[in-house]
């Protein structure tokens, strides 16, 4: 949509010249010559910027300003005659967003303009990537119960011993990590330096044969040859 601009200003050549730039830059300039006008104007539609003289037929620039400061927030640009820098001061300390000083450039209005408006303009929110669809894990057919220190897999107890719990406890809580033997004797064992890789080799196969006597056919305890153990979940 198109930026509705509307220009305050009283001498004909000047007002066209600036609605000329504007709808080359493809802005719609909305001219009046009185503040009377650009009341009436901003009763009756909404601008994105005004250009506003200061020294107009029926008033001052800069009482408009500061009356229009107490009821909304759109940009204004002072274009005047007046180059002191005490109007330049006092035009934005008021409330004005930029002063340009006639003689002026129509090109380096529509320059300012853009820029201000860019400020005032927040920037468009990056569109969101389509998120890919990710494969969910099944929920695990083990359940660990605590208090009696026992797994369960599909609904059937295993049966295990002080130390087949712990180890199969250690797999289950990081489906798809691979523990190295070392690294299983240490979660498992009260004393780790007393036993030795064949130890858990040994568990690891009961455990096994407990998971069978439950569910026969599967295994969900996968062999990593000279690295360790890991725990396979199906996928759903």
């Amino acid at each position: 949509m198109a930026r509705r601009i509307l220009v305050v200003e009283d001498e004909p050549i000047i007002s066209e010249n600036i609605q000329y730039a504007l709808e080359t830059e493809g802005m719609t300039a909305v001219p009046c010559a009185t503040l009377g006008e650009a009341e009436m104007h901003l009763r009756e539609q909404s601008f994105d910027l005004i250009v506003l003289d200061i020294n107009l037929p029926d008033g001052s620039g800069f009482d408009f300003c500061r009356g229009l400061r107490s009821r909304q927030n759109t940009p204004v640009i002072f274009l005047t005659a007046r180059s002191a820098e005490i109007d330049r001061v006092v035009g934005l300390e008021i409330g004005g967003d930029d002063y340009l000083v006639k003689p002026f450039s129509p090109r380096e209005l529509t320059a300012r303009i853009k820029a201000v408006l860019r400020r005032f303009t927040p920037p468009a929110a990056p569109a969101a990537a389509p998120e890919k669809a990710r494969p969910r894990a099944a929920a695990s057919p083990f359940r660990i119960d605590e208090d009696r220190k026992e797994i369960h897999y599909h609904g059937g107890a295993l049966g295990l011993s002080r130390y087949e719990f712990r180890l199969l406890k250690v797999l289950v809580e990081r489906p798809g990590k691979i523990f190295s033997r070392d690294e299983l004797m240490d979660r498992a064992w009260d004393e780790p330096d007393s036993s030795t890789d064949r130890t858990v080799d040994a568990h690891i196969k009961k455990i096994r044969s407990k998971i069978r006597s439950v569910n026969s056919g599967t295994d969900p305890i996968e062999t990593h040859r000279g690295y360790g153990y890991s725990l396979r979940l199906p996928q759903s």
